[in-house]
């Protein structure tokens, strides 16, 4: 089914949304003629990205979040109720990167990436199910990343963090299947974004890996999007955009043993570092 014949008021709430992935994806919903709910911290680029929703052919209302705060996702909801009656499809999608070896991460580190790329889709999940359940259905977006499947070395918050986002989509697959609310949850692998502009780390050497890892994708911020609109189309859970998610999802699920062997091997080998061009 089509999913402007599903959700026929095409309403869209997209957090992160004033650049990267969250931007790539309203103006993708823009161009289907939906109605954006574009939402930042920065509100600056929450207007830029307005202005190009309007110019791509949809609809945009302009919400400012922090999505640490609870209550802006409160605030955000009734926005919504208020100008379009509600919304169909919540992207949870604003987040922030960082490495470091376990024992040099900071706690403060911990905390800082925690509240932004897991908490954040806790905050925002309790703020809009219920308003989905009483307008009998919706869908939930959540932006992970394969980090939280594949748990490569030097990047443990990241990781976590991610692992939780798929974890939490898992749940919420099952629990909302009788308020027919779709769950979908997205688990790229690297490709062309500005995730690093916040990128934190106790060592430059991850900074340059990640940056080195970045440089290698060739996959866009707009295929990524457009794959996850699709999914939510098909009403699928697991957004795996590229081949080496795909490789990386089937190859941990089928021997799990052999690819913990297999990475450790290559991180000791150096290999990772080769790839991005650090040796």
């Amino acid at each position: 089914m089509k999913i402007e014949k599903r959700f026929p008021e095409k309403r869209v709430f997209i957090t992160g949304s004033g650049s990267g992935l969250g931007r790539a994806m309203a103006l993708e919903f823009a161009a289907r003629g939906w109605r954006v709910a574009v939402s930042d911290i920065d509100a600056g680029r929450t207007a830029e990205s307005a202005a190009m929703v309007n110019a791509a052919g949809g609809s945009s209302l302009e919400i400012p979040c922090d999505v640490t705060k609870p209550e802006n996702f409160e605030k955000s909801l009734r926005a919504l109720v208020k100008e379009w009656g509600g919304t169909d499809i919540v992207v949870n999608n604003a987040g922030v990167a960082a490495g470091g070896f376990m024992d040099k991460i900071s706690l403060e580190e911990w905390n800082w990436i925690i509240d932004i790329n897991f908490k954040s889709v806790v905050y925002g999940c309790r703020a809009f199910i219920p308003a989905l359940k009483r307008q009998g259905g919706g869908h939930i977006v959540n932006v992970a990343s394969n980090a939280g499947i594949a748990s490569l070395a030097e990047m443990a918050s990241y990781n976590v963090t991610k692992a939780a986002v798929i974890s939490l989509s898992e749940t919420l697959r099952i629990e909302m299947s009788p308020h027919n609310i779709g769950v979908t949850v997205a688990c790229p692998t690297f490709f062309k974004t500005n995730l690093m502009d916040q990128f934190k780390s106790p060592d430059e050497r991850q900074r340059k890996l990640a940056e080195g890892m970045f440089a290698k994708a060739n996959t866009s911020a707009v295929k990524v999007a457009r794959h996850i609109i699709r999914s939510v189309e098909r009403k699928k859970l697991y957004v795996l955009t590229q081949g080496d998610a795909k490789l990386t999802w089937r190859s941990k699920r089928i021997s799990p043993e052999l690819y913990f062997r297999l990475l450790s091997w290559a991180y000791r080998k150096g290999l990772f570092e080769k790839y991005a061009g650090l040796k």
